[in-house]
This record gives structure tokens, sequence and C-alpha cells, in this order.
């Protein structure tokens, strides 16, 4: 039973997002039909700058619902479920994730939080646990497949396993949802590992599309202040 790497990729992005959110911001204000100027759009007779000077504007303003029409998926892989069960609160959003009941869980993978990998006497008991955990599955899931469960062994056994166990995950999320994601989870009040996964998640999004996301992160890097009050404020920016 491997400690789990967490990995991830963008699978896909709608395709030239800024121009979509040029056109769509442009159609609220405008008499004229979105799909006039569009050819316009792609081909940079309307610059990429002043594409962006316009949603950033408007943004700033804090309307901000039709960057809605703009999706990222990403692949998560070698995430515990106590991150999923985060995750998996932030709507509107697809989820995609590998069953327990259906993958077999013998040689599971676990997440190892750093506060017990950096001490030795805490990270033998976890390491120790997770073995224990690991002979548990595989011999409640013998006995049921022998005592006539057969394949459903699997979705009974999987009850022993830990929040801790590894899990790979595809999501998809539109830009406002993402924004929101990113000032709750990229905020050092976030839980570490999810944390890790939105600046990862963050970071793709920023190569894609910085015209957004160079202005997306913890709340405190919109506002310019900690909204989080003296007793949780990390010092970064100043509390108001």
């Amino acid at each position: 039973m491997p400690q789990a790497k967490f990995d991830i990729k963008l699978l896909s992005h709608t395709p030239d997002p800024l121009s979509l959110i040029y056109a769509a911001f442009r159609q609220c204000y405008s008499q004229g039909f979105a799909g006039d100027m569009w050819d316009k759009l792609i081909s940079g007779e309307i610059s990429r700058e002043k594409q962006a000077e316009f949603v950033q504007n408007i943004i700033s303003s804090g309307h901000e619902s039709p960057i809605e029409h703009v999706n990222f998926t990403f692949a998560l892989s070698s995430v515990s479920r106590a991150l999923t069960h985060q995750l998996v609160r932030h709507r509107i959003a697809s989820y995609s994730q590998q069953s327990q009941r259906y993958v077999d869980a013998s040689n599971m993978d676990y997440v190892l939080p750093p506060a017990i990998a950096k001490n030795e006497k805490i990270l033998a008991r976890y390491e120790a646990f997770m073995e224990e955990v690991g002979k548990a599955y595989e011999d409640i899931k013998t006995m049921l497949e022998e005592d006539g469960r057969g394949a459903l062994a699997k979705e009974d056994a999987r009850m022993v396993l830990p929040q801790a166990a590894a899990s790979n995950i595809v999501v998809t999320m539109n830009c406002r949802t993402l924004f929101n994601f990113f000032e709750h989870r990229c905020c050092t009040r976030a839980q570490w590992e999810i944390r890790n996964c939105a600046n990862a998640m963050l970071k793709e999004c920023k190569k894609v599309l910085p015209e957004i996301f160079d202005h997306a992160g913890a709340k405190c890097e919109k506002l310019g202040y900690c909204p989080e009050g003296e007793k949780f404020c990390c010092g970064r920016y100043p509390v108001k």
C-alpha cells in the first residue's frame, strides 16, 4: 500500500475563452448580435488586448455571470476521499469519481499528510494502520466472495477504507465557479491538500486565460484585505 502522489492534468477547456466571454458581455450591452462580431474576434480584428480590457472593466464592476459560458475540465489523481468530500460541495460543477464499489482497493494507495510525515513516531503508527486497513479489506472481500457475494463483495468491503484512501476524479467547472472555488480553497485557512490542489488548478487556468485568472485566488487577493478577522488572518493582508 504505497503513498499516493498527487497529479493534475487540464483535459479540456472552452475554445477561444476570452473571445467567448467578450462576446457574451457585449451582447448584454449592445443592440447588435454577438454572432456578427465573432469572426472579428477570432481573426484578431478586435485585438485580444481590447477584449481583455473590456472584460476586466466589466468584471470589476461586479457583473460576472457571462464568464459562466467558459468551462475547464481537470483530471485529479491520487487525491484523498477527504479532499473529494470537500470538492463536491462546490456548485455549479460536474464530477466523475473513481468508484470504490467497482474498483478493487486491495492495493490501495493513500495520502500522507505533511504533519504526519515529519514525525517518525506518528508516521510509523499511520503506516501501520494503513497496512491493517489494507489487510482487513482483502480479508473481508475474500470472505464475502466465498460467502456468495461474488463481484459485489467490493461494495461491502469498502466500508473499512479510510478517508486517506487515494482516488481519481474528473471535475468540470465554469469560470465563475472556479473563482468561488479559488477564493475559498486558495486561502491559507483551507485544508492543506485541497489548497495545494486549488493552487495547481489556478496555475493551469492562468496559462489558458491569464486575462481573467491573474486576478483570481484567495479572497484577500481580490479585496486587498483579509475578511477572516484577526483570529484567522494569516498576515499577508491587513484585516478590515
